[in-house]
């Protein structure tokens, strides 16, 4: 019997390139919120993976762009906490749009973590030709120039393409290790935290005209 693994894993990415909509497929069940508007995750998200032979924290982060707000300098260094202690870094490149300076700056910044191991995720290919992607995939390769990807996983969370496929290389990279969290528990937000963002998610699709983005949502009283 193999021995059990454990870790951690953080998602990175420009904003609106699938992160949170990845890490709900691979938990299997919603919890992160997700929307077509940029910058939508604020905090670091962590949603569980349990298997049979190891357990993966997946870490949602916000994603990285060149900060022209607070807000934005505030959400970069999310992520930068979130890298310092993580065993994987996998970032989410999307199929359907061309890279460009800032997936090459995202690039440097996971090259500054030599000690984790790096997956490149190509998402939302359910909406190219396979010879596009077949292209996408063969020009990822060489994005990286100070260091080597340890996978490079074609994905589509919409219809659960390769999503199976990329939890087990996901597993087969982490070290051996515990159980960090109970079987069963597939996210540490606290409840209170986790309506808030349902809350947040249902405003910014029903009233974006009317609410600015960086709209916040607080609870003063919870009852059952």
């Amino acid at each position: 019997m193999s021995e059990f693994r454990s870790g951690f894993v953080a998602i990175v990415g420009r904003p609106n390139t699938g992160k949170s909509t990845l890490v709900n497929a691979l938990v299997g069940s919603k919890i992160a919120i997700t929307s077509p508007h940029p910058n939508t995750t604020r905090h670091a998200i962590r949603g569980i993976v349990h298997k049979d032979d190891f357990q993966a924290i997946l870490v949602d982060t916000p994603g990285i762009h060149k900060p022209k707000t607070l807000l934005g300098h505030r959400l970069n260094a999310v992520v930068g906490e979130s890298l310092d202690s993580v065993d994987v870094i996998m970032m989410c490149i999307p199929a359907d749009e061309t890279s460009g300076a800032g997936d090459d700056f995202i690039i440097a910044e996971i090259a500054k973590h030599p000690r984790s191991k790096k997956i490149a995720v190509i998402t939302k290919t359910d909406l190219v030709s396979k010879t596009h992607l077949a292209e996408r995939l063969m020009g990822i390769v060489g994005m990286a120039k100070d260091f080597t990807w340890d996978e490079i996983v074609p994905v589509s969370a919409a219809i659960h393409d390769h999503i199976d496929l990329l939890s087990s290389l996901i597993g087969g990279l982490l070290k051996p290790g515990p159980e960090f969290y109970p079987k069963g528990m597939i996210s540490d937000q606290p409840q209170e935290k986790w309506i808030c963002e349902l809350i947040r998610e249902a405003a910014l699709r029903d009233a974006r005209e009317e609410l600015p983005h960086s709209i916040t949502v607080t609870i003063d009283e919870m009852s059952q």
